[in-house]
């Protein structure tokens, strides 16, 4: 794997660590940059458990990330064993009610994508509940909490992926999931053992997407 070497200041190396608070287990220390560069979706993972503690750990992570006056507006809801196979047939049904005529192979395929991982994370969002809280900004925060979950995955050793797809905006779906109707479900967050150790990532640079104003 290619490691991603911080730049210096003054001959001292800038090194950057992640900290996931509040579990003794086992104190995790990673380069910022090492994760950001070499962090990347795996939606190949085994079928073997993740411990508990683990999923906590990826839990923590998230929920340092940075909220508009702190209202904390994520939601996640953690499935595993039985409960992948009830979202599952509530994903089903989504699909039937959204397409009548959807044939028994759709709905099959349809049916099999939350048993793709051990675990899923469906992270949801709060509408505003204070006057000065901006509906986007609570979307930008959760969101903020997504990246985290995955680079604490990158850190344990575990393969993620955010998925998304039309069961994310399903009104059956976020029920089944205890949100309401009108709540932003943000995606599905895949964990689990990576199938195959995966190579290291190219992406586009920055340039392109920047403009410098002095």
């Amino acid at each position: 794997m290619t490691v991603y070497s911080p730049p210096s200041v003054d001959g001292q190396d800038t090194l950057w660590t992640l900290r996931l608070r509040g579990y003794f287990l086992k104190e995790i220390e990673l380069d910022i940059f090492e994760a950001i560069y070499n962090r990347q979706s795996i939606g190949k993972v085994k079928p073997d458990p993740i411990p508990r503690d683990l999923i906590e750990k990826l839990l923590a992570a998230a929920v340092q990330a940075p909220n508009h006056h702190k209202v904390r507006p994520w939601r996640f809801v953690v499935l595993t064993g039985a409960a992948r196979e009830r979202l599952a047939s509530a994903m089903a049904d989504a699909l039937r009610k959204r397409k009548p005529d959807a044939d028994d192979e759709s709905l099959a395929r349809e049916h099999r994508k939350p048993l793709r991982s051990p675990v899923l994370i469906a992270v949801g969002v709060d509408k505003p509940n204070i006057p000065k809280a901006i509906e986007i900004e609570n979307v930008c925060a959760a969101a903020a909490a997504v990246q985290n979950m995955l680079l604490a995955a990158h850190a344990l050793g575990l393969g993620a992926m955010w998925r998304t797809g039309d069961a994310t905006y399903d009104p059956h779906v976020k029920s089944f999931l205890g949100f309401e109707s009108e709540q932003h479900l943000i995606g599905f967050i895949y964990v689990g053992y990576p199938e195959s150790e995966p190579a290291s990532p190219s992406r586009p640079s920055y340039e392109d997407r920047t403009v410098w104003m002095e």
